[in-house]
């Protein structure tokens, strides 16, 4: 399968350069040769057809032989990130059953003793010939985050990786092209970002080892003459904002991971006008790209928003409802996939499996599975997806249910804003709060970011204006390049933006009242002119703050006055006059 791809290569032409590595280049035949001797070797210390076995390589040539070995002795390969924290390593490795684990010189100590640990330089004294696989063997397993509970090892078999990387309808490959490898082996990124290349013949350059910089991308570009690369959105955004000479030479580049913005992309392009753009979407579970939507500065499209695109090759998407039904163009529904791409499961827990990869009552195909995805998108009248966000991300704000994607959708489409995450903060008394966080384009104006809250009224319901808008430097990354929402600065969600205008209270009533508020929204300080719906406000804590207007006061003011004059001061003149008038509690 993916060894015998790389074989035909090496032999239609030996000499071409296969891997660079800081200052080495294997040729295909050198690549193939040095693969074939750690084959031998990993078959003599007992791998067999269908073991997992463990990477734990910082990036090298000597990283991709021996993902060609491990295949090639009819394996499969599960890359342990070093830079991971120890109990980490060693939950996957025994989640994945390894027993064998190829290992850098540096890291053999930190393998668990009772595993087998070969060298990426390990040779056998026998010759094996190499095992025979299929289309539906294991190629290798990708852990998830486990940020909610036990990491999921997905098993991606040959016939996915594949359909990923031949016969693209995305894309060309060229002869000629320089591929860059960047991402982490953990991380399935780095699927198309090898594979590719080697299956076409193509120069594979893998980066330096360690976190990618922007100057370490720009530089490897520049010095190898990158023609393709793979960008996480994070630092696609970042490159564009700090470097974007650095993209000079390349002619197709690929970003995702996360939401793609439509200012970075226009700037590129404008830039770079002979850059092809695509923004490439896909779980890992649908092996690295689902879909694909792609740009260039010759199309002219309007960059409103940037899609996920169509499906590739080998993939049939479906957006349905709750009821598994299809939407109509136009509707947000959840994105269910199925093809050629689909993970066999998750190594293990046949439990997950069964609950996120269901039964395809779209095809007639016997025991054709899709996988649900819990991505929600719109499904436009082109057939092409907008994200919309995540069905565990929504959250209920004043009974609404609302999708921060949405949100941070509408704050890509304000002037100058280039980047911005929205997340969902719950504040001391439980109450759930929008909070955004912004990166501008260039300096912004004082009080930026309660400018952006007042254009989104314009554009958005209540439920959906944050809270908060923080205007950042940067956003921090992960190491996968992905935001780091959890490293984001939580706010303090009893303290308010306070306006230019704001008007204290004025009266002693209006100071009482403004007390009443704070303990009814959990907000402080209260304005003269202040509107309690604004503040978020909701009829269930409008009904809680009448009862205590009638504690502290000693009279009853009607829920309608409340609704048609809804701020402090409206409320506070509402109540002088009930209380001069003798108004009965």
């Amino acid at each position: 399968m993916l060894y015998e791809r790389v074989v035909r290569q090496a032999l239609r032409n030996p000499s071409a350069p296969a891997v660079t590595f800081d200052g080495e280049t294997l040729t295909y035949d050198q690549l193939v040769r040095r693969a074939d001797r750690l084959s031998d070797a990993l078959t003599t210390a007992g791998v067999r057809r269908g073991d997992v076995v463990g990477v734990l390589m910082r990036r090298s040539t000597g990283m991709i032989s021996a993902l060609l070995a491990i295949l090639r002795a009819g394996a499969a390969y599960v890359g342990i990130d070093p830079d991971d924290p120890p109990q980490r390593r060693n939950d996957l490795l025994m989640n994945a059953g390894v027993e064998f684990v190829v290992a850098d010189d540096e890291l053999r100590g930190c393998v668990p003793s009772r595993l087998t640990t070969l060298s990426p330089s390990a040779v056998s004294r026998s010759s094996g010939a190499p095992a025979s696989t299929t289309a539906d063997d294991l190629a290798y397993v990708s852990f998830t985050s486990g940020s909610t509970g036990r990491p999921k090892g997905v098993m991606v078999p040959h016939r996915a990786v594949l359909r990923l990387v031949t016969d693209m309808n995305w894309m060309t490959v060229r002869q000629d092209d320089v591929f860059l490898q960047a991402a982490p082996l953990a991380f399935d990124a780095s699927t198309f970002e090898i594979w590719a290349p080697l299956t076409h013949g193509c120069h594979l350059v893998v980066a330096p080892s360690g976190r990618m910089t922007l100057d370490g991308v720009a530089e490897a570009v520049r010095e190898h003459g990158v023609t393709v690369m793979w960008l996480t959105a994070g630092l696609f955004h970042e490159m564009v904002a700090h470097d974007i000479g650095g993209f000079a030479g390349v002619r197709h580049l690929v970003a995702g991971g996360d939401v793609i913005q439509p200012g970075p992309v226009a700037r590129l392009l404008a830039a770079h006008p002979n850059i092809t753009f695509t923004n490439g979407y896909g779980p890992t579970e649908n092996t690295t790209f689902t879909t694909t939507w792609t740009t260039s500065a010759a199309a002219g499209d309007g960059l409103d928003t940037i899609p996920i695109g169509t499906p590739v090759n080998g993939t049939r998407t479906a957006v349905l409802d709750s009821e598994l039904q299809p939407v109509e163009a136009g509707a947000c529904g959840e994105l269910y996939v199925s093809g050629a791409g689909l993970a066999l499961g998750y190594l293990g827990q046949p439990g997950a499996t069964a609950d996120r990869f269901v039964p395809d009552p779209f095809t007639s195909e016997p025991g054709a599975r899709m996988y649900s995805t819990g991505d929600i998108v719109r499904l436009r009248p082109d057939g092409a997806c907008e994200f919309v966000g995540r069905v565990d991300d929504q959250v209920k704000i004043l009974g609404h249910r609302v999708e921060p994607g949405s949100v941070e959708t509408a704050l890509h489409r304000l002037p100058g804003v280039s980047r911005t995450a929205v997340v969902v903060r719950t504040a001391a008394d439980g109450t759930k709060r929008l909070v955004a966080y912004v990166v501008p384009e260039d300096a912004p104006p004082p009080h930026w970011g309660e400018q952006l809250r007042e254009q989104l009224r314009a554009i958005l319901p209540a439920p959906m204006i944050p809270w908060a808008v923080l205007v950042r430097d940067n956003l921090p990354l992960t190491s996968n390049g992905k935001i780091d929402r959890g490293a984001l600065p939580v706010p303090d969600l009893m303290a308010r933006n306070v306006p230019n205008d704001f008007v204290a209270p004025r009266t002693d009533v209006e100071h009482r009242l403004a007390e009443l508020w704070e303990g009814v929204l959990g907000v402080e300080p209260i304005g003269a002119d202040d509107d309690f719906f604004d503040l978020g406000g909701h009829s269930l804590n409008a009904t809680e703050l009448l009862g205590a207007v009638r504690a502290e006061f000693g009279v009853t003011i009607p829920a309608r006055v409340l609704y048609l004059q809804p701020t402090l001061g409206e409320l506070g003149e509402q109540l002088e006059t009930a209380m001069r008038s003798g108004a009965p509690r």
